[in-house]
């Protein structure tokens, strides 16, 4: 088993013996298909266990994609152990306070915490990888008809039931091409894939990234308007106006808003088809009470839009 191969892990790295006291806690968080717990040795300070299959191809690029951020000197968390074979990990455990958990704080309390993670984003845009690390499939047109027929497969027929038929004419509207083909006309940059709350983390007063291996070239809105537009924080347009202002000091520049908009509508499509399919084909529940969110933003984004009549039957059926 998973917890097996960490328990032996954390021992070998530790040079405990076999009776020495080892504490482990699943880590219930995020659908990626990985055994993540914290491991508590007697005596010895707490590591983060990381256990993954191939299942999904992007759980390989964790370790190299975290060394290449690591070296570029972002906030990430230290590998401490790594064993390929086994397809495990221990990693240094910065902690359970990221930033959903300052949701209810306000703006100003919350404030550090995004300019830090902004910081982070901006040195990510300038980081150069060495030539041999690959990445995820980088974000063209291609990639982005992808996240779109995984909304209708995964939200409009997997969650609210809505058929092939209803769908079709839906899936081909020229509109979706003509958004994918903006978008995927650049991808010169590397983007983290999915820069929510729940994947940075709090410490030391500083934000830290997790959950990298997705990362891959793409545009940067892309990320900025992950976190801009996150269904879990739930941001006031005020908060999101206050944000890009918080942006615009950090880098100097401002999205365009038509690219941000773009860029938001194709992650609120992918979030959607993506909790549609945990909540149905995993029997993961907890995803379902942000679908009200992330449909309601959908909505505001495309709404006088050519976008509005190709995604209002499937949001009108939601509500």
């Amino acid at each position: 088993m998973a917890t097996d191969t960490l328990l032996t892990a954390a021992k070998n790295h530790l040079k405990l013996e076999p009776m020495h006291k080892v504490i482990i806690e699943p880590i219930k968080k995020g659908a990626s298909g990985r055994t993540i717990v914290r491991i508590k040795p007697e005596g010895h300070q707490t590591y983060i266990g990381i256990h993954y299959t191939m299942e999904r191809a992007d759980n390989a690029n964790y370790l190299p994609v975290g060394a290449f951020l690591s070296k570029a000197k972002l906030n990430v968390p230290e590998v401490l152990y790594d064993n390929i074979t086994r397809q495990c990990a221990l990693v240094e455990d910065l902690g359970d306070k990221d930033l959903l958990s300052l949701k209810d704080e306000p703006f100003s309390f919350r404030e550090p915490y995004y300019r830090s993670v902004f910081q982070q984003l901006d040195k990510l845009f300038f980081s150069r990888p060495p030539k041999d690390l690959e990445f995820q499939p980088p974000f063209d047109a291609g990639m982005y008809i992808w996240e779109q027929d995984y909304f209708f497969d995964g939200f409009a027929e997997a969650y609210l039931g809505m058929s092939d038929s209803e769908t079709a004419s839906l899936r081909s509207h020229p509109a979706l091409k003509e958004m994918a083909t903006q978008l995927g006309a650049s991808a010169r940059n590397l983007v983290h894939r999915d820069f929510q709350s729940q994947n940075i983390l709090i410490h030391n007063e500083q934000s830290y990234l997790i959950d990298f291996q997705g990362m891959r070239y793409g545009r940067q809105e892309y990320d900025l308007a992950s976190l801009l537009f996150d269904p879990y924080m739930d941001h006031s347009a005020e908060e999101r106006e206050q944000l890009l202002d918080l942006w615009e000091d950090v880098t100097e520049e401002r999205p365009l808003d038509d690219i941000l908009t773009k860029c938001a509508i194709q992650r609120l499509m992918q979030a959607l088809g993506a909790y549609g399919n945990i909540v149905t084909k995993q029997n993961n529940k907890w995803f379902e009470q942000h679908i009200p969110t992330a449909v309601k933003l959908l909505k505001e984004l495309c709404a006088g839009t050519a976008l509005e009549p190709v995604l209002s039957p499937v949001l009108n059926k939601s509500s």
